[in-house]
C-alpha cells in the first residue's frame, strides 16, 4: 500500500501487521495529545490521548502494531478501541502499511 491510499471502511488493522506514520505527515505534540498534518492532502487530524500518540509514534520502530501497543502499555481490554483508531488513521492515509 502506498502513502495516501485509502482503505475500505471495513478494513481492520491486526496486531501482527506493521505500520508507520506516512512520510508526508508531521506530528506535533499538544497538551491534549497531538496534531497531525498531511502536507500532501493538507488534512489536519487530532490524536486525543497521549497514549494514542505514543502508539502512533512507536509504530515505525515496532515490529508490529501489537509491539507498539505493548510499548505504550495499552491493556488488552482497550486494544480494540486503539485498533479502531489506527484503522481510521489508515483509511485517511495518516499511517501506511509497511513490511514487517
Amino acid at each position: 500500500m502506498t502513502a495516501g491510499t485509502q482503505l475500505g471502511r471495513d478494513r481492520r488493522i491486526g496486531e501482527a501487521e506493521a505500520w508507520s506514520l506516512s512520510d508526508s505527515v508531521a506530528l506535533r505534540p499538544e497538551p491534549f495529545g497531538a496534531l497531525l498534518y498531511d502536507f500532501h492532502t493538507r488534512q489536519l487530524s487530532f490524536l486525543k490521548t497521549p497514549t494514542l500518540v505514543a502508539v502512533v509514534r512507536g509504530l515505525a520502530g515496532a515490529g508490529s502494531v501489537g509491539d507498539a501497543l505493548d510499548a505504550a502499555a495499552v491493556v488488552p481490554a482497550e486494544r480494540p478501541a486503539y485498533l479502531s483508531a489506527l484503522a481510521t488513521l489508515a483509511r485517511t492515509g495518516i499511517i501506511k502499511e509497511r513490511a514487517a
